[in-house]
């Protein structure tokens, strides 16, 4: 327990307050702020962390300058959602003190994981500091908080630290007011703290060397090799078995940035972001052509680990000095998530051992435990501000404010791109990003993040949401708890989430885009206009459906959905002479000129069908590879002259299809006639809607939403018709927002009159 001598207050009137703090003020260094500020006003009280937040009593004069400060100047890493303030006797206390944690049930919650700030970046390369050089440097203003902790009120007990006895130098730090590791859980230093396996330089000269290497990071093993070596980035995807799926890179700074792509003003201004994410940049060349094969742009990440930075210091030669650290360099990371065959990220070092044996070269582990995995999150800058595509590291577990209370809702996700959300008051948290549940690792982590996140908020779940499909694991697992039961359709939770995170309430005007979801009537749906009304949705429009040949086998064989484009426009004859690399095609067409199997409205496959016709991508080696191509060719969306037809509801781009077909374009221009045709077809649809039902906002989500093109034109589009679109922003729009979209519609179903009959008609 820290004090700092107060002074008397000279005759003013005193006061003492009880405040409650509530947000995210564990782990952010608040404690020591606090401290700091009373003794600034000179404040007698005491500080402490417990299961609702941080509770303070502060007595002195100037106690309301005390509350400015909190609410004006807090520290860098905390967010506060309130200040209670309670006037109480005085006691005449003198001195401040920091007091010890109190249990109980948890309220509050962990900070994210923040990148090493500026400070601790000058002590790493201080050779006078006793951090110099050392990998696991951090203050009271960054280094990793979510990915060590095991539980709340947020104290190094509680987290992977606890097994590192500060040593005495590190005690006075943690224990002096004037020390910005003042109460900092993460301290510490070579002598006590953690120890990594390798030399920075080492692991350096391997890389550039044409190594492949595995290394321990904040949420997880990354496998890391040189970015310019086309060798070892192909050798990569071999020994990783992933086939063209981009890679992100991981490069010293903005300058070095500058050397392989045009990052704009907003994307520099979010790499620098502290959560430091992954963010999609537009490419000038100069990486191997393996780390996005066919791509326009590459996700960059910078430095946001202390090892990091000791990987580019070695690279540059070990310099002294700090004028390094903003100089453009040549070597460029490849930084990719080290998990295997598509499961979940590897953050064990003897399971790294074991899964990464004839993958990586070497595997770098230390002593620090990863408690809580988190993949790098991945953004981009859509339609003038961020956009999550992965949300993870960073960003987790920070919460979604729902507006008001309710009960305490899991809700489980869908399929692909897994994310569960726990409820807790008027919080809704989503997790990281799980992955694609196809697998008992992947199922593993999806149990283990509902038990984490559960535990965590220290919450009993009163009712569970899941998609409306009844194969998928999330939704076996929501079945099992015997709690009651919300089933969302897919398409409107995409809805709901946008409507939960810009707090719009009742009926509201959404359009999903995406790849799947099982629809009411249990079709494939995919490209859907809805009205969402609290707890009810329906379906007012949709794209003109198209012929599904071969099922879940169209997605991954676009070629299949080139016949099934023919068979809309009656012209399967074209189908041998299109697609003579696809032996089946003519078959696939025979079998659909007799009528044969089921049809989807997705916008998806309507993408694959179009990237096909136009001979850009037959076979796909990953998902959405077909559409991320076809949008790659476009320069500027292009008008084209009947494109579409819209009746009663139903957008039809069988005109468009057609042009593809029988004209055949240029891969560019029947890229950029398909991007134009799709804004303005989807513009009229939705103006139409809206007209129709008096709406001004527009949800606009789903996974076709991360197609930028798409997205910014279909935003402007609606702008200049006199709509407000509405962009996913807290949560991705692809299926990774899909949790949230079913917890808000449960609490609504919830909160609704006759709670009772509306779960259990969903059941």
């Amino acid at each position: 327990m820290t004090r700092a001598a107060v002074p008397p207050a000279s005759g003013e009137a005193t006061m003492r307050l009880r405040l409650r703090v509530r947000g995210a003020v564990q782990g952010v260094g608040f404690r020591p702020f606090a401290h700091g500020v009373a003794a600034r006003y000179g404040l007698s009280g005491f500080v402490r962390n417990d299961a609702e937040g941080v509770l303070l009593e502060i007595e002195g004069a100037r106690a309301p300058d005390f509350i400015a400060a909190l609410r004006d100047s807090p520290p860098p890493l905390a967010r506060i959602d309130v200040i209670e303030a309670e006037e109480i006797a005085a006691t005449g206390q003198a001195g401040f003190s920091i007091d010890e944690s109190a249990s109980g049930k948890s309220a509050t919650r962990i900070a994210p994981d923040a990148a090493t700030c500026p400070d601790c970046l000058d002590d790493l390369f201080d050779c006078n500091s006793r951090f110099h050089l050392y990998p696991f440097t951090s203050c009271a203003n960054c280094g990793p908080r979510f990915t060590i902790s095991r539980s709340l009120p947020y104290d190094r007990a509680r987290t992977s630290m606890a097994r590192f006895p500060l040593c005495a130098a590190c005690a006075a730090d943690y224990s002096n007011p004037a020390s910005r590791r003042f109460h900092a859980e993460t301290i510490a230093c070579p002598v006590c703290g953690p120890r990594l396996d390798n030399d920075p330089a080492t692991l350096v000269e391997m890389l550039k060397g044409g190594a492949i290497i595995a290394v321990k990071g904040i949420g997880g093993y990354h496998l890391m090799c040189d970015a310019r070596n086309e060798q070892a980035v192909a050798e990569l995807r071999r020994r990783k078995e992933r086939d063209a799926k981009p890679f992100a890179v991981m490069a010293a700074n903005i300058a070095s940035v500058r050397l392989f792509a045009e990052p704009t003003d907003a994307e520099c201004d979010l790499l620098r972001h502290r959560a430091s994410p992954i963010v999609l940049v537009r490419s000038t060349g100069g990486l191997a052509e393996s780390v996005a094969p066919g791509l326009r742009r590459v996700g960059v990440v910078l430095p946001y680990a202390p090892l990091h930075h000791l990987l580019f210091h070695a690279a540059a030669g070990a310099p002294a000095g700090a004028d390094w650290r903003e100089g453009a360099q040549d070597f460029v990371i490849v930084a990719t998530s080290a998990n295997p065959g598509g499961e979940p990220l590897v953050v064990e070092d003897d399971d790294a051992r074991r899964r990464l044996r004839g993958v990586a070269d070497l595997v770098v582990g230390h002593d620090r435990a990863i408690v809580v995995r988190a993949d790098d999150s991945v953004m981009a800058v859509v339609d003038h501000a961020p956009a999550f595509l992965r949300r993870a590291r960073g960003f987790v577990p920070e919460p979604i404010d729902l507006g008001g209370d309710g009960p305490c809702v899991v809700a489980v996700g869908a399929h692909l791109k897994s994310t569960v959300t726990v409820t807790r008051g008027r919080e809704a948290f989503v997790s990281q990003h799980i992955g694609d549940l196809d697998d008992g690792e992947t199922i593993r982590f999806f149990e283990e993040t509902i038990r984490h996140l559960v535990s965590a908020l220290d919450v009993t779940p009163d009712v569970a949401a899941c998609d409306l499909h009844p194969d998928f694991f999330s939704t076996r697992y929501a079945v099992e708890t015997g709690l009651p039961m919300m089933r969302v359709q897919h398409h409107a939770a995409h809805v709901a989430a946008i409507a939960a995170e810009h707090g719009l309430r009742g009926p509201l005007l959404g359009v999903a885009l995406d790849g799947y979801g099982m629809g009411d009537d249990g079709g494939a749906w995919g490209g859907e206009l809805l009205s969402l009304d609290g707890a009810s949705w329906a379906r007012i429009g949709h794209l003109a459906p198209l012929a599904l040949p071969g099922g879940d086998r169209a997605a991954r064989e676009p070629w299949r959905m080139g016949v099934a484009a023919l068979a809309a426009i009656g012209r399967l004859d074209l189908a041998g002479g299109l697609f003579p690399e696809a032996p089946l095609a003519i078959k696939v067409a025979e079998s659909l000129r007799r009528g044969a199997g089921a049809r989807t409205t997705s916008m998806g496959r309507l993408f694959d069908a179009a990237a096909a016709l136009a001979g850009v991508c037959l076979n796909q080696r990953y998902e959405g590879q077909a559409a991320m191509a076809f949008e790659a060719l476009v320069s500027a969306p292009r008008r084209l002259e009947g494109g579409f037809r819209l009746t009663e509801g139903v957008l039809d781009f069988s005109p468009l299809l057609a042009f593809l077909a029988t004209e055949r374009p240029g891969a560019r221009e029947s890229a950029e006639l398909f991007h134009g045709a799709l804004i303005e077809g989807c513009a009229d649809w939705i103006a139409s809607a809206a007209r129709a039902g008096g709406h001004e906002y527009v949800a606009l989500g789903g996974g076709c939403m991360m197609n930028r093109i798409l997205a910014e034109g279909l935003a402007g589009a609606l702008r200049e018709r006199g709509l407000t679109p509405m962009l996913a922003r807290a949560a991705p729009c692809n299926d990774g927002g899909i949790s949230l979209g079913q917890a808000a519609i449960a609490r609504t179903a919830w909160d609704s009159a006759d709670q009772e009959k509306e779960i259990a008609a969903c059941v």
